[in-house]
């Protein structure tokens, strides 16, 4: 499981592990596999330490560690990133960090489940900073991530796709999905376009004026 750093010119995204509902050891050593940079939110350290993953660094006020920073430190060396300021999650926290790091891409891991507020939060971080950073918001179940104005994609038939508005959507047309929109609004919270699917094995075009828009890929 400790695993990574394969890097590709700084070209892979960078790992971020939350501390929410746990995923598959699958799905984690895939991630771990391509991910340069593993940045851990310290209520997620003790977690990731037991699964022997190899920490870059940890973010967070370190109240919630229960573990002597001198011992972790002489298994491995990991950059200790104090950000005590309450205006914001450790998320969004973790994503500026990133960013000022040179990071535009980043995966999420363990950020959905257990409580619904920080589920809700951190789907809304994502769009908070997706003019700076292309990020996923994955589980076992989806892929979550802001979508720009103009998006195509390959999916085979029958793909479980939702578009979940994080504000008005103006203008959206898409093909290829079962329930197409042509020149449509969605609105929050009347009206969205959740569990569509692909009709077919082939593109997806999605395209929308303005708004901030979310697209969930769902696996089961």
């Amino acid at each position: 499981m400790s695993s990574h750093h394969i890097i590709r010119e700084n070209q892979e995204a960078a790992l971020i592990l939350a501390n929410g509902q746990g995923c598959s050891d699958e799905l984690l050593s895939a991630l771990l596999e391509w991910s340069p940079f593993i940045l851990v939110l310290d209520g997620a350290l003790e977690r990731a330490l037991m699964k022997g993953i190899k920490v870059d660094a940890v973010l967070g006020d370190f109240d919630s560690i229960n573990i002597k920073r001198d011992e972790i430190n002489e298994s491995q060396p990991i950059e200790w990133i104090h950000t005590p300021d309450q205006d914001k999650t450790d998320l969004e926290k973790g994503m500026e960090w990133l960013i000022g790091k040179g990071h535009d891409k980043a995966n999420i891991l363990w950020a959905t489940g257990k409580r619904l507020d920080h589920t809700w939060n951190n789907v809304l971080s994502i769009a908070k900073f997706f003019d700076s950073m292309k990020v996923n918001l994955i589980d076992d179940h989806s892929r979550c991530f802001v979508l720009p104005n103009k998006f195509q994609k390959y999916y085979p038939k029958g793909s479980k796709l939702s578009l979940m508005p994080i504000t008005d959507i103006q203008n959206i047309t898409t093909s290829g999905l079962k329930y197409n929109l042509n020149k449509s609004n969605l609105n929050v919270p009347n009206r969205t376009s959740s569990s569509n699917e692909s009709i077919v094995d082939g593109l997806v075009s999605i395209e929308f004026e303005t708004g901030v828009l979310t697209l969930i890929e769902s696996f089961d």
